[in-house]
């Protein structure tokens, strides 16, 4: 009886301790977690159930008269709006060319990087500098780039070719913008597969030299499928970035000419700030919003794929 008595009192102050450590270590979890979660609930959860709700009202534009619940109203009349429609169809049309470009374009810099480059490091910085400047200033600098007098222009003329009207051609805006958008994400995509490469296993390449395994077999065969889920986040971040794509529209183009280049971020914020009517852009936000959604889904189905056992 005595030994019973003598083991639980050397046994309970151990499990208290660790009682203790737990919840020592759940709250400063809690503590530095929260930040963090605030910025989501504030910045992104709380404007989006704003923007839900706000769609689901009617008001005349400049809000002479309080908002009425209108259901689903302005969704009707969006979606009965051709033009509309053609802003979704361009939307997801420069979504399917601009991702797969920049993240190919990002992978092939990415394995040309991780060779035994003369300045390796230097290079790298050249192809990261674009991103460490403002998006605004890119644009700028682009804009005047690719104006019909600009440089690009004189080059163009110089070598026996003809001046090209980039940002002014319904046929070459949208295009001009996937260029502008490709230069300033391609080297931070980079960064993300260059991590990605440089975690695979060293000895796996020289066992593909001993197998005598060309370079393209190995890329295919190891340094694609262990760098599928580096590449599968970068697909869904470029994702949710090229939807939400906005500055370059605005500054260079202002959705035109034409409106061949209104994507349906801009046409939203033209909506609710050019047009006045804050409901009905709040719900071309939630079109949006579950377009891109769905894009997501479909990216982490791909990566829970890869999870299952064969």
């Amino acid at each position: 009886m005595s030994s019973i008595t003598k083991t639980r009192v050397e046994v309970t102050p151990t499990a208290r301790r660790r009682h203790l450590g737990r919840r020592r270590e759940a709250f400063w979890a809690v503590v530095f977690l929260a930040p963090a979660v605030i910025a989501l609930v504030v910045l992104r959860i709380a404007p989006t159930l704003g923007a839900v709700n706000s769609s689901l009202y009617k008001a005349y534009p400049g809000g002479i008269l309080p908002a009425a619940f209108a259901g689903f109203h302005n969704y009707e009349q969006i979606f009965a709006d051709q033009n509309f429609i053609a802003t979704v169809g361009r939307t997801l049309l420069f979504n399917v060319i601009i991702n797969p470009l920049q993240i190919v374009l990002a992978l092939l810099i990415a394995v040309l990087m991780i060779q035994k480059l003369h300045l390796g490091g230097l290079w790298r910085t050249l192809v990261f500098i674009p991103i460490t400047i403002p998006i605004v200033g890119s644009c700028i600098a682009w804009g005047a780039a690719l104006n019909p007098n600009g440089p690009v222009n004189a080059i163009l003329s110089a070598i026996g070719g003809d001046p090209q009207p980039f940002f002014t051609s319904p046929g070459q805006a949208l295009g001009s913008i996937i260029v502008v958008a490709s230069w300033i994400g391609i080297g931070y995509w980079m960064l993300f597969l260059i991590a990605g490469l440089q975690a695979i296993p060293e000895e796996l390449y020289e066992a593909a030299r001993l197998d005598r395994a060309g370079p393209i077999r190995t890329f295919f065969q190891i340094t694609i499928p262990l760098l599928r889920r580096p590449l599968l986040f970068v697909l869904v971040a470029d994702t949710v970035a090229n939807f939400v794509l906005f500055v370059p529209v605005q500054l260079l183009t202002g959705g035109g000419p034409q409106s061949s280049t209104t994507l349906l971020m801009f046409d939203a914020y033209r909506t609710t700030y050019g047009y006045g009517s804050r409901n009905q852009g709040a719900a071309e936000v939630v079109i949006l919003t579950i377009i891109m959604l769905v894009f997501v889904v479909l990216q982490f189905r791909l990566l829970r794929e890869e999870r299952e056992p064969k």
